[in-house]
């Protein structure tokens, strides 16, 4: 019998997946390692789903709005913008990949830095596309001039950035599209964290697009829906390439309904960000570890032991012990830059009362 794989176009047989955080099923963990939000949506997504179920779930033997219209309507008002500048994903990640789809390939460079979101070089391979990539230094500081000679026609720039959640400043995102020729992919999956966004930016740049979820302030990380704000010509070539019916008539229902509640998401996101700080100011100034100011939801830092000492060896006995424990955060050890580091999302304050009791007990007892 023929070997299935081998009828596999080269690119994909030499693929490696991208790889999630752990998701544990069985109770008892304290799942702090994919940035989810600690708190549940808004009231009205439960509300606005059964309204989809009613009469026996009698409206789900139809397809959804295929281009998410109402949603687009909906976004562009809460934005200041136009329905044409507005598209839907199934996650920011389907976005993400709709953007490869049109400007990646064999011939066109996809740039991206590093350290950054890992899933951006697996939808360049998945495409069989070229890559121009930027190392961060530890400063982590937006290297303007690299980018734009990066050749790239379209370069993807998480901000706030992922891991370390350093956000960079309209003033330095504005040096960038000033000087690159290609599309400049702003990934704000964290902006409502941040001190800044850049959407004043789009009346001035044609060549920017953002990118949102709601998987992270909005706690639907379960209903998959973000969305792209760009230029009309941008949003008609992605339009173009997306998939008929990209995202369901629930996951539409919910995003409406989250998207209609900004006063309950600016107390949890207000909530997050005074959590944030408060372990920020714990484990960066009475423990001492270099964490970089974070503008998300988690938390950058490079523990140090009891005599003092950091690195690679010294993050991964306290990932080891905090599993032990049942609590995941995120460890990075594939990069120089980040293979001292852990990620601990921000959770619930029990939650984190947890993790800092931890990591007490490893300072004692870890040789």
């Amino acid at each position: 019998m023929t070997d299935l794989s081998s009828l596999a176009l080269p690119h994909v047989a030499k693929l490696h997946a991208y790889t999630p955080g752990l998701q544990p099923t069985e109770p008892g963990w304290v799942k702090l390692n994919t940035n989810e939000c600690p708190y549940p949506p808004s009231p009205r997504v439960a509300d606005a789903i059964r309204s989809e179920l009613a009469e026996d779930g009698e409206h789900l033997r139809l397809y959804p709005n295929p281009k998410s219209t109402p949603l687009r309507r909906q976004i562009a008002q809460i934005h200041g913008l136009r329905e044409e500048n507005i598209l839907i994903g199934n996650g920011s990640d389907d976005v993400l990949n709709l953007l490869v789809r049109v400007f990646g390939g064999p011939a066109a460079a996809t740039g991206f830095t590093v350290p950054s979101y890992s899933l951006y070089p697996v939808l360049v391979a998945i495409n069989d596309g070229a890559t121009s990539v930027i190392e961060f230094d530890r400063s982590m500081r937006l290297p303007v001039e690299k980018i734009a000679a990066s050749g790239a026609r379209a370069f993807f720039l998480t901000s706030p950035n992922a891991p370390t959640g350093v956000a960079f400043g309209n003033a330095e995102l504005e040096a960038v599209l000033t000087t690159f020729s290609g599309v400049l992919v702003v990934d704000e999956a964290y902006a409502p964290f941040a001190k800044e966004n850049a959407v004043p930016l789009l009346a001035k740049h044609p060549n920017l697009v953002i990118t949102r979820t709601l998987s992270k302030a909005h706690a639907l990380a379960g209903i998959r829906v973000g969305y792209a704000l760009a230029d009309a010509s941008v949003i008609d070539l992605l339009d173009r390439v997306r998939d008929s019916y990209n995202v369901n008539r629930l996951s539409q229902a919910a995003a409406s309904a989250a998207l209609a509640d900004p006063g309950y998401y600016d107390a949890i996101i207000g909530k997050i960000i005074r959590t944030r700080d408060y372990w920020l100011g714990e484990w960066a100034g009475k423990l001492g570890w270099f964490t970089y100011e974070s503008q998300t939801n988690f938390i950058f830092t490079e523990p140090k032991n009891a005599r003092g000492e950091s690195g690679p060896v010294v993050a991964k006995s306290l990932y080891d012990f905090l599993l032990c424990r049942k609590i995941l955060v995120r460890a990075f050890p594939n990069h120089a830059l980040t293979a001292s580091f852990l990620r601990i999302s921000v959770g619930s304050d029990d939650e984190m009362f947890a993790v800092n009791s931890a990591i007490e007990a490893w300072l004692k007892t870890a040789p």
